[in-house]
């Protein structure tokens, strides 16, 4: 088939101008043409009031190689790419060890289900609980200030992808087209088919919820175990080789293959693994507020008069600003029709995150506001990001007032470095709930300095987005992991044989989608590894 991209067409355009596009562009006639079928379709809404769908087609036509030869000179007329997946191995019959995987987030998501679906009957070991019961936790604390520290928003079956907007777009590089296999293993579980096609595809909460308990359900038919509720407190290295490891039940695992899939948030277990001699590297990572607006003002901004259209939904943006004193700050996980959330693992601070259903029909808009930091702004050995973590989430619970509410402020107030008293026409999303007070102590001062450049910054680009009456909620520290597990091209520890870092929590990943990416490629390392001891 022929791939045919940038085909644009206005928004509210007939049922017949796709097709007419296609016979203009490969100067073809109607009989000459079989069939097509839209691989993508974005927009661009440089242009407000005259937003255009932007459409990449799969092609069939009676002259194919004729028409790949004629625009032979064309970037935008390619031949289609075989996208479907190919294992890189199977299991032997006799398999004398089962791979364990450690976490049932997006990586260790992937990475149990194609080992499971390679014959290798995965160990699947997930701290927290199975995803309802885990989301009944996660409410209950939202709802009562009732904290389970094994079982929130960062820990059990999901990741911390499921309390998210369910985003399943990446900018990673994929030339294996792996981001197909992920977009169709979804879909099997009851994803929307639009995720297939969408520029810009998401999933939201609750059907994640249903879709990850299907994948389960597949992991365990193939002949996979997953076990919630079990820690991982210790390692077995024996001679730079991981051998197996505890659990804190006190029971062993022997295993010379075990995938470190634990997100971004597994404080202790990044700190057995440093105790225990695996190489870790202090890496970049970001700190800053939530920003909420009406969704409306979002949505007048980016499509003005095409403000509600169905195709387009809830508006997002992306935003980044390169301040004075040499900081970045960018927008960062954006909910559209979302909810600020409560997303803290530990008893005693405040971290907040961003959450969408598929609907996208909450009131506000939110994102994550964020100022770049590296490691000589924490220096110290390799885990001195988490102390800096740490410190920033309690200084953020005390300000709230120790009760698990989050401060926050009026980015009016915050520009003009006065305490907000009263809220404006935003009303938090937050739960438990928020103390309004001055923000300015919550981060250090070259933060609060870039974040205050910034904000009217972006205002230019999205008209009302330093609203006096916008709300700002502290803080969003977990951006990412402020660590990284360096591995080989194996995908191996580069110190420590058969333990295979992978995800967010490794330094892999930023998201569903390239955490889903990464756990495809640790399973096929694993599979390789365990049939090729030389691989």
């Amino acid at each position: 088939m022929i791939r045919l991209t940038n085909i644009q067409l206005p928004l509210n355009h007939n049922e017949q101008a796709l097709r007419q596009a296609v016979l203009k562009k490969l100067e073809i006639s109607e009989n000459e043409l079989i069939n097509f079928e839209v691989f993508r379709r974005g927009y661009d809404a440089r242009k407000k009031n005259a937003i255009l769908l932007i459409y990449t087609l799969d092609i069939d036509t009676t002259k194919n190689e004729f028409l790949l030869d004629k625009f032979i000179a064309d970037q935008l007329v390619k031949k289609t790419p075989d996208m479907r997946y190919q294992f890189v191995a199977e299991a032997p019959d006799a398999l004398t060890e089962r791979p364990v995987v450690i976490g049932f987030g997006p990586c260790g998501l992937l990475t149990g289900l194609v080992l499971a679906q390679m014959g290798f009957k995965p160990l699947i070991l997930e701290r927290g609980k199975e995803v309802r019961e885990r989301t009944k936790d996660t409410f209950g604390f939202w709802r009562k200030k009732q904290l389970n520290t094994e079982s929130n928003v960062q820990f059990g079956e999901g990741g911390a992808g499921t309390f998210s907007d369910g985003k399943l777009y990446s900018q990673v590089k994929d030339p294996k087209h792996y981001s197909r296999k992920v977009l169709d293993e979804f879909v099997k579980a009851g994803a929307p088919d639009e995720i297939l096609y969408v520029s810009k595809p998401h999933i939201g909460t609750f059907r994640l919820v249903t879709m990850v308990e299907k994948m389960r359900a597949r992991i365990i038919e193939l002949g996979g175990e997953i076990r919630f509720s079990q820690r991982v407190d210790d390692f077995d290295i024996e001679n730079g080789q991981v051998t197996g490891l505890t659990l804190s039940s006190g029971e062993k695992i022997h295993s010379r293959h075990i995938a470190i899939a634990i997100g971004h948030s597994a404080r202790d277990t990044f700190q057995v693994l440093h105790d225990k001699g695996v190489y870790i590297e202090a890496k970049p990572f970001s700190i800053g507020f939530r920003i909420e607006h009406r969704q409306s003002v979002i949505d007048q901004a980016r499509f003005g008069n095409n403000a509600g259209n169905e195709i387009l939904g809830a508006a997002d943006y992306k935003l980044v600003h390169h301040c004075k004193n040499g900081r970045s700050v960018y927008s960062f996980c954006m909910c559209p029709g979302g909810t600020v959330v409560a997303a803290t693992s530990e008893e005693k601070r405040v971290v907040t995150n961003g959450m969408s259903q598929y609907s996208r029909n909450e009131r506000n808009a939110n994102s994550a506001v964020v100022v770049g930091i590296d490691p000589s702004d924490y220096p110290g050995e390799p885990l001195a990001g988490l102390d800096l973590q740490r410190q920033l989430e309690s200084r953020a619970y005390v300000i709230g007032g120790e009760n698990y509410n989050a401060p926050a402020q009026r980015v009016g107030d915050f520009l003009k470095g006065k305490p907000s008293t009263a809220l404006g026409g935003v009303h938090p999303s937050y739960m438990p709930g928020i103390t309004l007070t001055d923000l300015s102590s919550s981060l250090p001062d070259f933060c609060i300095e870039a974040l205050r450049e910034a904000i009217p910054a972006f205002n230019r680009k999205i008209k009302g987005f330093a609203a006096e009456d916008a709300l700002l909620t502290g803080v969003e520290t977990r951006t990412s992991a402020p660590i990284n597990i360096k591995r080989n091209d194996h995908f191996q520890s580069i110190n420590t044989k058969g333990l295979f870092p992978g995800g967010e929590g490794a330094g892999y990943a930023g998201g569903i989608m390239s955490a889903a990416i990464d756990g495809i490629k640790i399973a096929e390392a694993m599979a390789l590894s365990m049939t090729n001891p030389e691989s």
